[in-house]
């Protein structure tokens, strides 16, 4: 029951049982109900004509009994005492009474106004459709009859009946009961027939409808038990760039695979992301580590020769690159940054004030706005922008000539626009997007003092990305480059 073909099969097949029992019990209840009340319209008919004889005042024993086999006639009075039965009857039940011998009774069936004569006619000659109210005659009650299920014994052959109770009063004012039974031998029959076929062919249908199901859904998960394989294989054999195959469909599986396929693309990528990283990051790591070890063992076997100031700045470039492989690592990992509403503007100008030792002076060009304005709020981590703002100054001043400037801006179209000018030689348009890109440094910004290890802007696009904003770089007015960042509002 692990597998979804099985569950499938079986809950198929339950489901399929449970209907096909429902539908066949009411086919039974149906059949039975209609083949009864067909036995009970026949019973009626019996008894009504019998009770019409005794309108007449036809006398007890000179009734008429059509099919008296088939048929079994039962007339009782209101002591319930036996009057007359039909033929060959020896045992009844479900009429009230199971007497057969009728009670003697001399003047049974005659009427001061009536004749006896068979075809109960009166003695003026005048003839009655209904057999009520004409003087001489007795009537049929007319309200539906009464019914009941009962056995009867027949010339020795017992079978089950359907029974019609019709009242009748004589012409001389007597009120009967006529007892009239039709066979229920072909309902039981019909229902026993349709029972077995029900019996037989229901375990036949329930087993088809299984091994259906079990196929086609075999067939169905197929892909899926070929997706799984590969996951496998590729799971095994760490091979990224591998994908599942994808059904020529376009199902649920189909989706299931392109979207399998598109999960592994993007792990690929990470993995291949991730896997530069470290091998860059060894390679920056490399060079300080070198030259710091290099200047410590000369100074321990030299001190003399020892240089302080390149320990110092090799100390420092390597604590500044492992703050920004720190950072990365946390970006990757999800961090989101706190959330708190602050001034973009006010912190612009606080950044640029604690920069000292610039090659260039920064111009700083924000509006003067009230303390309770709100124009350039934006909601972030205080930290991370400042981080950004603080790499894209570093990032102008390596670049730039004679000028470097920074303007705090509201955007048209909603949010705060911070842009960071220089006068440098700019960014080629095909290197515009590379240049994000982490350990990217252009050709004339490699060197090891001035060039930085290529992850300032990486680290200013991830951050302003996760803070919903966005940074681009395009040519300045001067001749330099232009990197706007965009954030949204606080409110």
């Amino acid at each position: 029951m692990r597998s979804v073909r099985a569950r499938a099969a079986l809950g198929a097949t339950v489901v399929v049982a449970l209907a096909l029992i429902g539908a066949g019990l009411s086919v039974l209840l149906v059949l039975r109900a209609n083949l009864t009340d067909q036995a009970g319209l026949q019973a009626e008919v019996v008894a009504r004509e019998v009770a019409g004889q005794l309108a007449l005042g036809v006398p007890y024993d000179r009734l008429e009994m059509r099919d008296e086999e088939d048929h079994p006639v039962q007339v009782t009075d209101e002591e319930g005492r036996v009057v007359a039965v039909s033929k060959d009857l020896r045992a009844i039940s479900g009429t009230g009474t199971d007497r057969v011998t009728p009670v003697p009774s001399p003047t049974a069936g005659q009427s001061d106004g009536g004749s006896g004569d068979d075809d109960g006619s009166d003695d003026d000659g005048g003839d009655d459709d209904d057999g009520r109210g004409t003087p001489g005659r007795g009537e049929v009650d007319s309200d539906e009859p009464d019914f009941g299920n009962g056995t009867a014994d027949v010339d020795g052959d017992t079978a089950d009946y359907r029974f019609a109770s019709v009242r009748a009063t004589t012409p001389d004012g007597v009120t009967l009961t006529v007892h009239a039974g039709a066979p229920l031998a072909a309902e039981q029959e019909a229902v026993g027939t349709v029972r077995g076929a029900m019996l037989i062919g229901l375990p036949l249908m329930l087993l088809v409808v299984a091994g259906v199901t079990w196929l086609v859904t075999r067939r169905a998960l197929r892909p899926v038990e070929g997706i799984r394989r590969e996951m496998a294989a590729i799971t095994a054999s760490e091979d990224l760039s591998r994908r599942v195959p994808e059904p020529g469909s376009r199902d649920e599986i189909a989706r299931l695979a392109r979207t399998t396929n598109e999960t592994l693309t993007a792990l690929e990528a990470s993995v291949d992301r991730q896997r530069r990283f470290v091998a860059d990051a060894s390679h920056e790591l490399r060079s300080p580590i070198a030259s710091l070890r290099t200047q410590l063992e000369v100074g321990a076997a030299h001190p003399e020769l020892l240089d302080v100031p390149g320990a110092v700045a090799d100390t420092v470039r390597l604590q500044a690159l492992a703050a920004d492989l720190l950072l990365l690592a946390r970006l990757d990992a999800g961090e989101r940054p706190g959330r708190t509403a602050l001034d973009l503007g006010a912190l612009v100008r606080e950044e640029v004030s604690q920069r000292s030792g610039d090659r260039i002076a920064v111009t700083v060009s924000v509006p003067d706005s009230g303390p309770d304005s709100g124009q350039f709020e934006v909601a972030g981590s205080r930290g991370q922008l400042a981080r950004v703002i603080g790499n894209l100054l570093d990032n102008a001043e390596r670049h730039a000539r004679s000028a470097v400037t920074v303007s705090v801006r509201a955007a048209e179209r909603g949010g705060v626009v911070v842009a960071v000018t220089d006068d440098g030689a700019g960014v080629p348009p095909d290197e515009r997007e590379r240049i994000f890109e982490r350990f990217v440094r252009l050709d004339d910004a490699r060197t090891r003092d001035d060039g930085g290890a290529g992850l300032g802007l990486a680290i200013a696009r991830d951050v302003a990305a996760r803070h919903g904003g966005r940074l681009t770089v395009d040519g300045a007015p001067e001749g330099g480059a232009r990197f706007e960042l965009w954030l949204p509002g606080a409110g």
